[in-house]
């Protein structure tokens, strides 16, 4: 199964997950090569989601010819998405190809850059905008967020998340390129949660941004740099 341990998170190691994450890292993929990627990026890392985390149960079956044995995927309707907007958009639109009955959550969440980044390595994060679906024990929920750096602005959407004091069967924390640092950060406040990421780079420089990574993700998907 393409999902290793990684110490404090989980790799998920598709080749063509891999070979996706290549392109996007890529200067000179355009804005559409790289909101396409995302998608497809997305859509990879759902389908290892289910393969990986997701039970199965056996269905009886008929065919034009026969009746026979069958294998579903469990409980694909109890998926809450969470929609970290702006970046993860996309990257979404890619879940829920993989996910198309799930219910979805939009948190707007953005970093403090003026202020910059803390001693202790994070930043101040504001809330602009949060509408989630009802959470409970039976769902699985996917918090999704292309790039996980310094971990401030998870961990500012986590809180929120479980502020309904919902206790999910699963919660998974999606990027696609992580830090270290805040691969810690949120494993530490949230241990609860499964983290998964395509990647984990080096460092973050001195303003917060994840190296080697790709940029800023919403700039390059929207076009606003």
């Amino acid at each position: 199964m393409p999902i290793e341990e990684r110490g404090d998170a989980h790799l998920i190691t598709h080749a063509l997950a891999k070979d996706t994450l290549s392109r996007l890292r890529d200067v000179d993929t355009s804005q559409v090569g790289f909101r396409k990627g995302l998608v497809k990026l997305g859509r990879i890392c759902g389908y290892e989601i289910i393969d990986g985390a997701m039970e199965t149960e056996f269905v009886s079956i008929r065919t034009p010819l026969a009746e026979t044995t069958g294998e579903r995927v469990k409980r694909l309707d109890d998926v809450v998405i969470i929609n970290v907007l702006r970046a993860a958009t996309p990257f979404v639109e890619g879940l829920l190809k993989a996910f198309p009955r799930a219910k979805q959550g939009v948190i707007s969440a953005g970093r403090d850059e003026e202020a910059g980044m803390g001693e202790d390595g994070t930043f101040p994060i504001s809330i602009d905008y949060t509408k989630l679906p009802e959470i409970t024990e039976t769902d699985t929920v996917i918090v999704a967020d292309p790039m996980l750096a310094t971990g401030s602005t998870m961990c500012t959407v986590l809180d929120h998340v479980l502020d309904q004091e919902a206790d999910p069967e699963h919660l998974f924390v999606l990027s696609a390129v992580s830090a270290p640092d805040g691969l810690v950060r949120v494993g530490e406040q949230f241990p609860q949660a499964d983290l998964l990421t395509v990647a984990i780079d080096d460092h973050l420089n001195d303003e917060g941004f994840i190296v080697p990574g790709l940029g800023d993700a919403g700039d390059r998907a929207f076009r606003t740099e």
